[in-house]
């Protein structure tokens, strides 16, 4: 395939889950809550009230922004978001699209929009071994959940 996402030290992510045994496949819940790069998104996940659908049953890709992604946030706008619920569920279920969209299939939506649960449309744009969506750079993709798949980015991404 042309292009393959970018492997980084967020790579490291990959799974150590805290909720899920051993023998079970994990959900998309417990891909975030096993990962030391996730604490901010899993504190607004809970937040949010999320943490069922991110467990339940479905076919989700979630992009997963890092806690440095969240850290580019201004802190008065964070606070805000925080404690704003309806605002935090808009931000969050715009980092979900139905289905389980593999780095493979991703690749080839460039140039294209992909439509999130929350309704906004990021571009998909591919150059080179680069993936971006809706600006925010994939930095580990194909995080294989039993619900779908996790692509971590490096940027929060706002709806419109």
């Amino acid at each position: 395939m042309k292009a393959k996402f970018i492997a980084s030290a967020v790579a490291a992510l990959v799974l150590a889950a805290g909720s899920a045994r051993a023998d079970e496949p994990k959900t998309i819940a417990d891909i975030v809550a096993g990962s030391k790069d996730h604490t901010i998104l899993l504190s607004l996940v809970k937040e949010a009230g999320l943490v069922d659908v991110l467990k339940g049953k479905g076919e989700w890709t979630v992009f997963a922004p890092t806690d440095a992604a969240f850290k580019k946030i201004d802190k008065e706008t964070l606070e805000k978001v925080k404690g704003d619920k309806e605002l935090l569920k808009k931000i969050l279920t715009a980092h979900a699209v139905k289905g389980t969209w593999v780095a493979a299939e991703v690749v080839k939506l460039d140039g294209k929009e992909v439509e999130t649960l929350q309704g906004t449309k990021f571009k998909i744009a591919v150059d080179g071994k680069t993936v971006t969506v809706g600006g925010a750079m994939v930095v580990a993709a194909d995080l294989k959940a039993s619900n779908g798949v996790v692509h971590v980015i490096d940027t929060v991404l706002m709806p419109k």
